[in-house]
């Protein structure tokens, strides 16, 4: 973790703003903490985890030592994916991502600490040799500006100096066609984004732009798990002004109540929280401050097309809702698009749910109205002139049972 924040201002968790601290050089205050934590363990920098020791092994004691995080979200990472880790400081995760996702998948991390990406990049070679593959690629770049490849920024600066306003609008002109053709992470190009303790460094008015970049970049499908520090109750400016409070994963800490809004703002679905730290990390004036895993999902964007599917909600509450307003009272045939039976068959949602196909699939589907919520009658899936009768299955009782 060692993503730089410019910060000025802090926030709730929600984005807005809670007066300026002008007089605190935030950026200075991380990256400094951040580079001699990158030569010198920081112990205050670390919530303890528990990753599984078996990705451990491989890795110089100089990453594991230098690593600051507060969860693991590699844990929730599979085979073959590609994946992007935000804020990937001395590669500790990605090497471990590198390990889980085999040789078919693919690691990126972003940050934009030189002296972390150098730790990280030094023993790249060796590791792949290790791993068996090489999968794993570091790049320079914040990670709510997914687009900016400050690497050939800075080329860019080296060839061209800037010494006036036209070498300046030159400079801005090439970053910013730099964004469109060839940018740092392309548009939908990964599966799954981890971040490890680093959203909380972002500035207040970068917030939004940061979560919209994670959508960006994410597959249709793609998802989000997340490890950050939450805090129980609004943070006072007093401490917002304590440079190694918000070095330290404090100050800039998202609001516990508002954190998993961030994520349905931005247009995620099926958000969850995976990991809830039961004590608190750290407590300061009453305030808690722990660790949260959640997860994310894209993809419930699109059309709603009608194919005649149903789901039925097992339970145990009397009805659930989901990301579109979509109600399912318990042990009802409710209505649904292909598009969201698709969606509750994947991830967590499956185990709630009972899916129900049409007999026949549906050919030239037309639009379905996803505004409401309605039950299907058992005709619609059947057909309305089915007209079958069957005789008892042989296995209808369960085992041992004698009731047929």
């Amino acid at each position: 973790m060692s993503e730089l924040n410019t910060n000025s201002q802090n926030t709730n968790g929600s984005g807005e703003s809670h007066g300026a601290v002008a007089e605190l050089d935030v950026e200075g205050a991380v990256h400094e903490r951040y580079t001699g934590g990158a030569q010198e363990m920081e112990p205050q920098l670390c919530c303890p985890v528990d990753y599984d020791p078996k990705f451990l092994k491989i890795l110089p004691a100089e990453i594991i030592e230098r690593d600051y995080g507060c969860g693991d979200p590699s844990a929730y990472v599979n085979e073959g994916e590609r994946v992007l880790d935000l804020g990937s400081g001395g590669g500790k995760i990605c090497y471990i991502l590198s390990q889980k996702v085999g040789a078919s998948g693919s690691v990126v991390g972003v940050d934009m600490n030189d002296t972390m990406l150098a730790l990280a990049n030094k023993y790249r070679d060796e590791l792949a040799e290790k791993i068996g593959w090489g999968n794993v690629e570091f790049k320079k770049g914040k990670i709510q500006d997914l687009r900016t490849d400050l690497d050939a920024v800075e080329a860019h600066l080296a060839e061209h100096p800037v010494n006036d306003l036209e070498s300046y609008g030159a400079l801005d002109r090439f970053a910013n066609d730099q964004k469109v053709s060839q940018p740092l992470i392309a548009e939908g190009s990964v599966d799954v984004v981890v971040s490890n303790c680093v959203l909380n460094l972002v500035r207040a008015e970068d917030k939004s732009v940061l979560f919209e970049e994670i959508f960006r970049v994410l597959a249709r499908g793609g998802r989000a798990v997340i490890s950050d520090i939450v805090a129980d109750e609004p943070i006072p400016e007093s401490m917002r002004n304590d440079p190694d409070l918000w070095s330290g994963c404090i100050s800039g800490a998202f609001l516990e109540s508002e954190f998993l809004g961030a994520f349905e703002q931005a247009g995620f679905h099926g958000i969850e929280i995976l990991e809830w730290q039961s004590e608190p990390w750290r407590t300061i004036h009453g305030i808690e401050f722990r660790s949260v895993t959640l997860v994310a999902y894209k993809g419930k964007q699109g059309p709603c097309m009608e194919g005649k599917q149903a789901v039925v909600y097992k339970g145990p509450f009397k009805f659930a809702e989901d990301d579109d307003g979509h109600r399912y009272p318990r042990g009802q045939r409710v209505a649904v698009c292909e598009k969201t039976f698709g969606i509750l068959r994947k991830g967590s949602y499956a185990e709630s749910f009972v899916f129900l196909d049409p007999l026949e699939a549906i050919q030239d589907a037309e639009p379905f109205d996803c505004s409401r919520t309605v039950l299907r009658h058992p005709r619609e899936s059947k057909g309305m002139d089915y007209d079958v009768t069957t005789e008892a299955a042989d296995d209808c009782c369960a085992p041992g049972s004698d009731c047929c």
